[in-house]
This record gives C-alpha cells, structure tokens and sequence, in this order.
C-alpha cells in the first residue's frame, strides 16, 4: 500500500526509524536533494533529444544514483553513501568540459536553449540544496559533492551550449 497514514500529523520517519518533524532541517535537505534529482531527470531528458550529446547521459545517470545515496544519508541510513571517490569523479568530468569549452571573459547569463536552461535550474536548486544540508550539518564529504556538483552543471550547460553551437548569454552592464 503506497499510504502509511502515519506522516498525517506532520511528522516522518528517518531511515534510523526516528520520527521526526517534516520541517526538520534534514527533512528540507533531503526534499531538496530530491527536487535536485527531479531537475536531473528533467536535464537528461534534454540532452537525450540532442543528438550531439550522446553520452551526457552516462555522468547524469550516475549523478542521479550519487543524490540518491546522498538522500539516503540525509535520512541516517548508516553506512558510507558519499565517498572521496566520488567528489574526484566530478572534478575529473568538470575538468574534461573546462578544457573543451572556450575560456569564460564574462558572466555568464541562466539562459539559452531549453537543455542550457535545464542545467541552469537545476544549478540553482543545488544550491539551496547545499544551503540545507549546512543546516542538516551534512558531512563535510556530503557537502563537497554538492558543492562540486554545482560547479559541475554551471560546466555542463557552457559546455553543453558550445557542442551544440549555441549562443552563450553573456551579462551586459546597462
């Protein structure tokens, strides 16, 4: 049965078996990271009608099973969910679009084509995903992969925008 009845009062159980508030802070981080996850998905789905991108979807994929444990130690399953390896991982895939993107003179506007935009969001929402894991007091591990993914889609979309030959919106001064 999906209804449990039992968050009708305004309280959850954490993966420990904790019922806690559903404005807990870890509660709002782990919603957040899930909201990220949802934008991921939204992402790919771009990036899957672009033929020129074929295997964006790979990283993504992968991104999305690492929010996944991530969520998972937000809610205090025990266990190592964010490792080392996986903040290395990241750097490595941000590193590789860096070297293929012309270097940014500018900043650079949240717009463009619709998968460019995508990323822009959902860059967004890893941000305030990272703000709510501080007040979670997330790991520090935990924090560095959010961190890293931010960056990672801010790469993303000027990398995604320069493959596909679109025009980078760039910020002008009035």
């Amino acid at each position: 049965m999906i209804y449990t009845k039992t968050g009708d009062k305004g309280t959850t159980s954490l993966a420990n078996g904790e019922r806690v508030d559903k404005t807990d802070a870890r509660i709002e981080a782990y919603g957040t990271v899930d909201e990220l996850n949802s934008w991921i998905g939204f992402l790919r789905a771009g990036v899957s009608a672009n033929d020129q991108q074929p295997t964006a979807n790979s990283p993504l994929e992968w991104i999305q099973n690492k929010l996944f444990n991530l969520g998972a130690e937000l809610s205090e399953a025990p266990g190592e969910w964010i490792t080392e390896a996986d903040v290395r991982q990241l750097e490595q895939w941000i590193d590789a679009m860096v070297n293929e993107t012309p270097k940014q003179h500018a900043f650079v506007l949240p717009a463009g084509g619709e998968t460019v935009c995508r990323s822009h969001v959902a860059r967004t929402v890893c941000r305030r995903a990272e703000r709510r894991m501080i007040e979670a007091k997330s790991s520090a591990l935990s924090l560095q992969f959010i961190n890293r993914l931010s960056d990672y889609l801010f790469v993303f979309a000027r990398h995604f925008c320069y493959k596909n030959g679109e025009k980078e919106a760039i910020w002008c001064k009035n």
